[in-house]
């Protein structure tokens, strides 16, 4: 544990972009080869492959993702991230591991290391899977682009896990939905600029965006059932440059959660009646731009495999340190592995809140003020929750391995 908490935090002061992992990637290729992986790099960009092959036997893919966010750190750790990096736009931005993907590359490196060592008492495959980009939901494609599923044997199963919110040192999983899908978009809406004092010369796109803002929160409730769930979140809401000055056009970007695909779709059609609506009502010159900015599948955990998995779990962890959590709203592109290669997957929860903190908190009815991943306070303590994720992904692969 020693080498892998400096490992961590060495990681987390060394944040990297998505697509630009090249740091990480090389660290961990090294602990692989180190441990005696055949290891393949520049899989899709900067993923990396590390196959271990100890006989005949199931293949176990453990996957771990290594991109970090363009976030301003504000944790006041230690080994707190200070670095900056130019993103896809040529602009210079704060970077922070404000997701705890630096927490999943140290434990797939500490759990391929104690699976090599441990060689003589399992049969198999393993295959250490190190994605890059999955904060733009193109990582985990990217590599499948590039071959993975040419180049690399095809597993039995599919593994990973995400830490979270949650009492340090915890495991929560699911069969079934565990992420949601999301969507991402960016709407460009058109007007006609004027001075400030002479409105009457305009179509006013800010006055179109803030409409347009507030009914699409009509969307989630007076549109879906209380039964339905979904989140329509506005992120961003973007126009003119100065007070006197009405601009041309607006943005909006906007994000949607969604645990149905039938939801989905009615939530999707939604915003463009709606916002195509408010455009013509406002007489805007011409339809509004649409785009896509990126999209994320559900994750779907197998039944059987996560029964397996699971149990795996409650024979080795304490009692009352594996629970069972409900779909979280969260998204991630791990479902593309399994769902692609047709192969069962199975993806779980570490908690990494202090077990003092979040008692607190739960006590007080405060949980919502705890920092969530993407929050610049975002801090997994690191043990018991480093030593969690190493173990759960050994004994979830070992659920799987031949025993010798």
């Amino acid at each position: 544990m020693p080498g892998l908490e400096a490992l961590y935090t060495d990681l987390h002061a060394h944040p990297e972009l998505s697509t630009q992992e090249t740091r990480t990637a090389a660290i961990a290729a090294a602990h692989l080869q180190k441990a005696g992986f055949e290891v393949t790099t520049g899989v899709g960009g900067t993923g990396v492959v590390g196959l271990l092959r100890n006989g005949d036997g199931p293949t176990v893919m453990l996957r771990a993702d290594m991109d970090a966010l363009p976030v301003a750190e504000a944790t006041g750790l230690p080994y707190a991230s200070k670095v900056t990096a130019q993103d896809k736009d040529g602009n210079t931005v704060p970077v922070m591991h404000a997701c705890g993907h630096d927490m999943h590359v140290t434990c797939l490196i500490g759990a391929s290391g104690v699976l090599a060592q441990a060689r003589g008492h399992w049969a198999g495959t393993v295959m250490a899977v190190f994605q890059p980009a999955e904060e733009t939901g193109t990582g985990a494609q990217a590599m499948i682009d590039d071959g993975l599923f040419q180049r690399f044997p095809k597993p039995d199963i599919v593994l990973g896990q995400h830490v979270m919110v949650g009492v340090a040192g915890t495991i929560s999983g699911r069969a079934g939905v565990i992420t949601s899908a999301g969507d991402s978009l960016q709407i460009r809406l058109f007007g006609r600029g004027a001075h400030g004092s002479m409105p009457q010369a305009s179509i006013d796109p800010v006055v179109m965006a803030a409409a347009t803002v507030l009914r699409l929160q009509t969307i989630v409730s007076r549109e879906l059932a209380a039964t339905e769930a979904a989140v329509v979140t506005i992120g961003a809401l973007q126009a003119g440059t100065k007070e006197n000055v009405i601009p041309d056009e607006a943005i909006i970007k906007l994000n949607v959660r969604t645990f149905d695909e039938g939801v989905r779709q009615r939530v999707l059609a939604a915003i463009t009646r709606i916002v195509n609506a408010e455009a013509a009502a406002s007489g805007a010159p011409k339809p509004p731009e649409i785009t896509t900015l990126d999209h994320y599948a559900l994750v779907v955990n197998d039944a059987d495999a996560n029964r397996k998995v699971g149990d795996a779990f409650r024979r080795f962890f304490p009692e009352g340190h594996v629970e069972k959590t409900l779909p979280t709203s969260a998204s991630e592109d791990f479902g593309c592995f399994g769902a692609q290669w047709k192969v069962p997957s199975v993806f779980w929860f570490v908690g990494g809140t202090d077990a003092e903190v979040y008692a607190k908190a739960q006590a007080a009815g405060r949980l919502n003020d705890l920092p969530t991943n993407h929050n610049p306070k975002f801090a997994p303590v690191i043990q018991p929750t480093l030593r969690a994720g190493v173990e759960a992904l050994v004994v979830a692969a070992r659920a799987w391995l031949t025993a010798k």
